[in-house]
């Protein structure tokens, strides 16, 4: 079925960062698809909507996973007709433990769902943005602070935020030709459920626990939003949105 509404699909739209952004996304009018593991989340974030927006259709996926991704992308395109927004929000971490400690599988875990599941739905989005009338559409990739800057032992987590960076680039450049923008957000302590354990204090690079200050999550959809409007012919092509008061900016 096509549409004449903008088409969005996110990541991780089952909480925190994903749910936000989406329903913002939801709330100009988008329709939104709504990819995430946990489907009971995902219908969460369906009766969130407005009933004024665009329309919300969960689809549960594992993004590291190929034969998943295909079948988002098709409902998706069964359902809409095309697509001119991805954002790829979908993250994952591991045990903040010393490197040397982690397992392979906890390795492989993070960069199955941070990177490879970034670069399988931006590869499926490009392929029917390219092909759709009209042409073109729009990548948004979650970088995370952590993309320029670690914490103590986030090596997976942070070596997946870096892999992002060139990711984002790589799409933004070959997909010139196609119409296709990319760009990245990298957000810093949103309050979300995978940030509540900063209120009583986090491990920072001088060996020190330190609580953090957040930010209002809604500050970060408004952030996508605001990439989100911009025409083909522009881009945002990097962004940092942060608590103000966070230990990111001087010498550690």
């Amino acid at each position: 079925m096509s549409t004449n509404a903008r088409i969005a699909l996110v990541t991780g739209a089952g909480s925190g960062i994903g749910r936000a952004a989406a329903l913002a996304l939801q709330s100009e009018g988008y329709s939104v698809v709504l990819a995430g593991r946990r489907g009971a989340e995902l219908e969460r974030t369906v009766a969130m909507g407005e009933s004024t927006g665009g329309r919300l259709l969960a689809v549960p996926t594992d993004v590291s996973n190929p034969a998943s991704v295909k079948e988002l992308f098709a409902r998706a395109k069964e359902a809409f007709g095309r697509l001119d927004l991805l954002f790829n929000n979908a993250g994952a971490g591991a045990p903040g433990v010393p490197m040397e400690d982690l397992t392979c599988e906890q390795w492989s875990t993070v960069v199955g769902v941070n990177l490879t599941g970034s670069f399988l739905c931006a590869q499926a989005a490009i392929k029917i943005m390219k092909a759709q009338d009209p042409r073109g559409g729009r990548i948004i990739n979650n970088g995370s602070i952590s993309a320029y800057a670690p914490r103590p032992n986030s090596a997976p987590y942070t070596a997946t935020k870096h892999a992002i960076t060139g990711l984002t680039k790589s799409i933004s450049l070959d997909g010139r030709k196609h119409d296709i923008a990319c760009g990245q957000i990298d957000i810093g302590n949103a309050a979300t459920q995978m940030t509540e354990k900063m209120a009583a204090g986090v491990p920072q690079a001088n060996g020190a626990t330190m609580v953090e200050p957040r930010m209002d999550v809604q500050h970060v959809a408004d952030a996508v939003l605001y990439m989100a409007s911009l025409p083909l012919d522009a881009n945002v092509q990097s962004i940092t949105v942060m608590a103000t008061k966070m230990p990111l900016v001087g010498r550690g």
